[in-house]
């Protein structure tokens, strides 16, 4: 059969199996890249090229420091004593839905969401509060702040490493303001949304135990990283090795210094990882390379192109709400990372700036998983979480406040962009 047949057969599949089978994602997307090589559509070499290794190296690293400083308390302790701090209960949520923010565009979301969690139900118990609405804007906060910075979530990674952009592009990117302005434009705007939703809550929040921190050194190890990664673009101008190698190296640092500390086994660490999603972001960097191996990405993009003709703001809205959509059902990481290369290729067709597609295309997939409970795995995670706690989380009510959160969020995001980079 033709390899270019193969391809698309086998990645359609796969995209469906991903819509029905979720919670299989990660045996879907390696045994499809397994499914390629058998069948000669790609060959192994071209597999192992497919991946972007420092992306890998950036992921991999980043899960490590988050587990540890996660276990340190230093975020929880910094929530509570906001929540104390606070004149009031509505206040106290936006506080912390402030801070979840500001943690998850340096740790991963699910991370994040594991992170705060617990002081969020919490402050629920003491006050005899509902926590869905809590917990559902905890879980919309961590993905939007999530595609600040390159970091925060895997998709910010994929841009990265697709555009060969560094830590430091994304706040500022040839002399512009870069993607983290367009995001916390959005948030703002957001901010707005979940102050209308929990304004009525004027009751005093009472105190809470303030947690011990059992210690500052994963945070200093955290805060190095970022300081090096931001550095790092003066030696590493292609964003080829360095921030993966610095994410690698940190982590491993971290894991010795958890095993120094608390005598705990550095294989048990490594198997507590999220070794789920590394296999997916695997399996999605072949599946996609072989669509652009095969020439897809090239006939997707001539086939939008002419659609939209020379209308370039057209094209940009198109891609964006489309986006929006699809990923409020469709994990973002795999529709990211395939239309990466669609969005780049439209880019040259049209003749326009490529970051104009590639921001929106990164705001756009990252929030549109805002929309529903099973959009992004920050929301899985959180609603589980209050599953266990007693409380079931249904469509409608996820949608109440994730649909105007995103919809709110990446317009603001969507206007920055075109008005920033349209030029």
């Amino acid at each position: 059969m033709n390899p270019k047949v193969i391809s698309l057969s086998v990645f359609i599949l796969a995209y469906l199996l991903f819509i029905f089978f979720p919670k299989k994602r990660t045996h879907i997307a390696v045994s499809s890249a397994l499914l390629l090589i058998l069948c000669r559509a790609i060959s192994f070499h071209d597999a192992v090229a497919f991946i972007n290794w420092n992306v890998m190296g950036i992921f991999v690293g980043t899960l490590i420091i988050a587990d540890i400083f996660m276990e340190s308390r230093v975020p929880a302790y910094i929530a509570e004593l906001i929540v104390d701090k606070a004149k009031n209960t509505g206040w106290a949520i936006l506080s912390i839905c402030l801070l979840t923010g500001f943690i998850s565009a340096f740790v991963e979301n699910v991370a994040t969401v594991l992170i705060v969690a617990p002081i969020a139900l919490s402050l629920a118990k003491k006050l005899k509060l509902n926590p869905v609405k809590m917990m559902i804007a905890i879980a919309i906060s961590s993905n939007l702040q999530g595609a600040a910075t390159l970091i925060g979530d895997p998709p910010s990674m994929l841009l990265g490493g697709f555009a060969r952009m560094n830590f430091g592009d994304f706040f500022f990117y040839k002399g512009r303001p870069s993607i983290f302005f367009a995001v916390e434009i959005g948030a703002v705007a957001s901010f707005f949304v979940l102050y209308f939703i929990f304004r009525k809550h004027t009751e005093k929040a009472a105190l809470i135990p303030v947690e011990k921190v059992k210690s500052w050194i994963p945070t200093i190890i955290l805060a190095s990283l970022v300081v090096l990664l931001a550095g790092s673009s003066f030696f590493d101008t292609g964003f080829s090795y360095m921030a993966g190698i610095l994410c690698m190296l940190f982590g491993a640092i971290s894991l010795f210094w958890e095993k120094f500390v608390s005598r705990s086994s550095i294989l048990a660490g490594l198997k507590s990882l999220d070794w789920e999603t590394t296999f997916f972001l695997l399996g999605i960097f072949v599946l996609v390379g072989s669509l652009t191996h095969c020439g897809w990405i090239e006939t997707i993009s001539n086939a939008l192109s002419g659609l939209v003709g020379e209308n370039i703001f057209l094209g940009y809205t198109l891609l964006v709400f489309i986006s929006v959509f699809l990923s409020a059902f469709v994990d973002n990481v795999p529709f990211l990372a395939a239309m990466l290369p669609v969005a780049l290729s439209m880019s040259g067709n049209l003749n326009i700036n490529p970051s104009l597609f590639l921001f929106g295309l990164l705001i756009s997939a990252s929030l549109g998983g805002n929309i529903t409970p099973i959009g992004a795995s920050a929301n899985i995670v959180a609603c589980g979480l209050l599953k266990k706690e007693g409380y079931e989380v249904k469509f409608k009510d996820f949608a109440k406040i994730g649909l105007p959160f995103t919809l709110v969020a990446v317009a603001a995001a969507y206007l920055f962009v075109w008005f920033v980079w349209s030029r």
